[in-house]
């Protein structure tokens, strides 16, 4: 998943939401003082759940001082990052149709250095994609490990989450529905409907169980790469419409695996 604040999540922070569009800077505690300060254009939004880009969503929210601001929005999402080679780490990340972002991962049971180590490289590359979240089936580990950093913000490193054979354990009936997109399927995006909140069960890279609630934003993220997790991508979510609309772009990435690696592949 990729982020924006600016760029603010999923999944990353940029100015990609609405570029016309004119907000004030907020300076005070009340809309009312922000709409006084109504002098500069700052296009906020929150970034979607690509590995490495921005989310455009119908409506996005700009905090500063505890204040938020509902703004239309439709602006198109800026492209996501391809890190190619990452100083630290041999992984990469896989584009579709590679058939290890199908194959079923194991769950962990070793909780050692070597994991560890996985989880420090895995927030490398997705530091280096621009993104918000990353699995590790994405970088060719048929695992179930997942990272994510609601900000996209390496140096709010606090906010960095690892989280080892999760579960979801409950989810809200009510769902909402934000624009995602993904390192492994670049040059697209699409309408994802998601639960609005999820509660979750997993251990950490020490082998501690965890028991968490996520919700909004957070609750999207996780949602978007525990599917990786279960060899399922976002493009299974879109409906009739949104997957006839990224066709066009599924098959150039097909051919272009057929030319580089042959018929070896999973759609």
């Amino acid at each position: 998943l990729s982020s924006a604040i600016p760029r603010v999540h999923g999944l990353r922070t940029a100015f990609a939401h609405a570029p016309s569009m004119l907000l004030g800077r907020v300076f005070g505690d009340r809309l009312a003082e922000s709409r006084r300060n109504f002098q500069t254009v700052e296009a906020l939004n929150r970034p979607d759940l690509r590995h490495g880009r921005t989310a455009v969503s119908p409506t996005f929210e700009l905090k500063q001082r505890g204040l938020s601001i509902l703004c239309a929005s439709e602006a198109p999402v800026e492209e996501e990052i391809d890190p190619g080679a990452v100083e630290g780490t041999d992984l990469r990340v896989l584009k579709y149709p590679h058939p290890k972002l199908r194959a079923p991962d194991e769950e962990v049971t070793e909780f050692d250095d070597e994991l560890k180590q996985t989880v420090k490289e895995m927030f490398l590359i997705m530091y280096a994609s621009k993104g918000v979240g990353l699995a590790a089936p994405q970088v060719g580990i048929n695992k179930k490990i997942m990272v994510f950093n609601p900000e996209g913000d390496k140096k709010k490193w606090l906010q960095e989450v690892a989280l080892i054979n999760p579960t979801i354990v409950a989810q809200s009936e009510g769902t909402d529905v934000e624009i995602e997109a993904c390192l492994s399927f670049p040059e697209m995006q699409g309408k994802v409907r998601r639960s609005k909140w999820i509660k979750v069960e997993a251990q950490d890279v020490k082998g501690k169980k965890i028991k968490k609630k996520y919700t909004g934003w957070e609750a999207r993220v996780f949602q978007h790469e525990y599917d990786h997790l279960e060899g399922t991508v976002y493009i299974d979510r879109l409906d009739e419409e949104g997957r006839n609309e990224v066709q066009p772009v599924l098959d150039e990435l097909i051919e272009a695996y057929k030319a580089e690696y042959g018929d070896d592949f999973a759609l």
